[in-house]
């Protein structure tokens, strides 16, 4: 049986005693670190964090840590404060209220961790030591302790009846644990052991084997080939005891093995005839878009082979096929413009392609430039506090090619004065690729979502007697639709929103109108909007910039869209239920309740996992517009009676509501 993961992070920045100096890295530490070690698809920890406490606090937690464990959990305590050493030789913990002549009563022996890590039932447990040990005192107090602090004779080997344990240190006997680099700018950041640490586990760096785990030994050589390079003066040290391999975290630096061709298409691929082998690049092109990847791979060793050996006509046609699979970002240049000091700015860096040119690592060019990737690409953050221009590179790294993105910006105290006249925006991250080429497809799309426009209200209207007659037979039920429809014909024909915003808000609308009850100028209106989505559909086929897919749900946005769907159809449900209670002749009409109920749930769900992002969001606002009718037409069927409270009518209509503000906010997101 699988244990629990536990860590805990004890950082002490602020000191009551004059004589030790305040360290600005544990707070940031702290921070960092309990984030990358609780982030469910990395580490799966569950995190404590003592801040600032005093030293009978801090043992308190170290004990009740180690106590409460069983042999199959996995331990981790991080420290990061000063190390301080008596002169019997014997390491001590600082903490808030620790006094250099007082160390036994108001530290933290490193003698009491040690029995409290051999007491354990844990078999595995790891010690994190960013601690400063020189340098740490202020001007004018002595020293006490002399020599060195080496902090791995305070924690032996021997003793731990063969459970397994390793201690990590930052820096070796006689150096310092250095803090960041700019100290002075009152600017707290990690140090440089803990900045590494956060960074292996974060990107997956510290994978080296590329197995899509990381374990403590490529951890610690990640570590110490980091922090050398960053400060050449410090050198993290180790003690690891284990019994096996320990995986502290995952990684997504999988190494992808190629999936041989089936034999009869390499004898194709070498076949003396030349259209067979022409023959042969159309299917190798048709694998290696596979969401496979090993496939893909295959595939794209194969068509490398033809385009270096073959004849000139079949080379050209074997590299035209392989560069689709080239690895390459929508924006070669991501511009902050003025970043003010202190702010931490966040843009994106999305990648274009086929699968196999999306399965790529991110390594930036310096420590200010935080990568996190997930599945469309990566995000990038600022940290950065000298004022100044900036310019830094990301390397994004794939199976079929390699690319630089640049990064570029200035960091200004205060934010520049907004000029009378308004400038044109500048996008935050420039667009390197064109705007999508005009489809037929595109054309027929947008035409039958204004057909369908015309034909719900214009029409509505011109076969009802009066406008006061249009709206008592729940003509006002079908306004929106109307107006949604119209919207997504005029996305379907701007540049910027043909190829995601269009093409998804009106297959989100088509799934819900589709549903058949009605009339017939609903029927036809609902018959306009399908044919619409299919022709939105090709268009976006067509397109080979990219490729629609499914993915996990990322963000918040995604989970609160699902919630409200899920609300959205618990309110239907509810009233169908009490629809049949009013009457059994209601069957059907209850029936209708479910059946929306069951679309809209699919619906929402499809939004969320819908690749690309911007395709899922735009899906989600037109089931939402979808959503907002349906529930308006099941308003005006409900009998007026008053033992039909329409309560689950009211449930779904907020629901609905809900779901439309969350796609909106998404979608506002996206843009910026």
């Amino acid at each position: 049986m699988t244990g629990e993961r536990r860590a805990l992070i004890i950082a002490n920045g602020e000191y009551d005693n004059a004589g030790l100096s305040a360290l600005r890295s544990p707070a940031a530490d702290a921070e960092a670190l309990a984030e990358v070690l609780a982030d469910r698809a990395v580490s799966e920890f569950d995190v404590r964090v003592v801040r600032d406490e005093t030293a009978h606090v801090i043992a308190g937690r170290v004990e009740d840590l180690f106590a409460d464990s069983a042999p199959d959990d996995v331990l981790l305590v991080h420290f990061s404060c000063h190390g301080l050493k008596s002169e019997s030789g014997e390491l001590f913990f600082a903490a808030r209220n620790t006094r250099p002549e007082r160390l036994a009563s108001t530290a933290v022996p490193a003698d009491f961790v040690q029995r409290c890590m051999r007491m354990s039932r844990s078999r595995s447990i790891v010690l994190l030591l960013d601690c400063c040990y020189g340098g740490a005192f202020s001007q004018g107090v002595a020293v006490r302790a002399t020599g060195e602090a080496n902090v791995l004779d305070a924690f032996p080997g021997g003793g731990f009846g063969g459970r397994g344990r390793a201690v990590i240190t930052a820096s070796n006997s006689i150096e310092y644990a250095f803090e960041g680099d700019h100290l002075a700018d009152g600017h707290a950041r990690p140090s440089v052991f803990t900045s590494a640490l956060v960074e292996g586990l974060r990107t997956g760096d510290a994978d080296r084997d590329e197995d899509g785990w990381i374990a403590l030994g490529e951890l610690y050589d990640y570590l110490f080939d980091s922090v050398r390079e960053r400060n050449p003066n410090q050198t993290p040290s180790r003690d690891i005891e284990m019994q096996g391999e320990l995986y502290l975290a995952r990684s997504r630096r999988r190494r992808i093995k190629p999936s041989p061709v089936p034999a009869d298409l390499r004898a194709a691929s070498e076949d003396p005839n030349m259209f067979t082998r022409l023959g042969a690049v159309t299917e190798l092109q048709r694998r290696l878009t596979s969401e496979n990847l090993s496939v893909a791979i295959g595939a794209h060793e194969v068509l490398t082979t033809m385009a270096q050996t073959d004849i000139r006509h079949i080379a050209e046609a074997a590299d035209l096929a392989r560069r689709e699979a080239r690895v390459r970002a929508e924006a070669e240049v991501v511009r902050f413009g003025e970043v003010v000091r202190g702010t931490r700015p966040v843009a994106r860096v999305r990648l274009a392609g086929p699968p196999i040119a999306r399965a790529c690592h991110f390594t930036s060019s310096h420590s200010w430039l935080r990568v996190t990737e997930d599945g469309d690409g990566a995000e990038v953050a600022l940290e950065l506090s000298e004022l100044g221009a900036f310019d830094g590179r990301i390397t994004v790294t794939g199976p079929t090619g390699e690319i630089v993105v640049r990064v570029e910006g200035q960091v200004v105290a205060e934010p520049a004065p907004t000029p009378v006249s308004r400038p044109e925006p500048v996008p935050l991250v420039e667009t390197a690729a064109p705007p999508p080429k005009f489809e037929p497809f595109d054309i027929a799309a947008s035409v039958l979502a204004f057909v369908a426009a015309v034909y719900l209200v214009p029409i509505g209207f011109a076969l009802s007697d009066s406008m006061e007659e249009f709206f008592e037979d729940g003509g006002w039920t079908v306004v929106p639709l109307g107006v949604f429809a119209t919207v997504a014909g005029i996305l379907m024909l701007l540049p910027k929103t043909r190829r995601m915003a269009g093409p998804g808000a009106l297959c989100g609308l088509a799934l819900l109108s589709a549903i058949p009850f009605g009339s017939a100028l609903l029927v036809l209106t609902d018959g306009c909007l399908l044919a619409g989505a299919v022709c939105a559909l090709i268009a976006v086929r067509r397109d080979r910039s990219f490729r629609l897919g499914l993915g996990k749900p990322r963000d918040g946005f995604a989970i609160a869209a699902l919630a409200a769907g899920a609300g959205c159809a618990a309110g239907l449900v509810a009233e169908a239920v009490e629809l049949l209670g009013y009457s059994s002749s209601r069957a059907d009409e209850a029936a209708i309740y479910l059946v929306v109920s069951v679309v809209l749930l699919i619906g929402t769900l499809l939004g969320a996992l819908l690749r690309p992002a911007a395709f899922g969001v735009a899906f989600l606002g037109g089931v939402a517009g979808g959503g907002i009718v349906m529930v308006s037409i099941l308003a005006h069927a409900i009998p007026s009676s008053s033992s039909v409270t329409g309560a689950g009518w009211g449930i779904a209509l907020g629901a609905v509501l809900a779901l439309a503000v969350v796609t909106g906010f998404a979608a506002r997101r996206m843009e910026g």
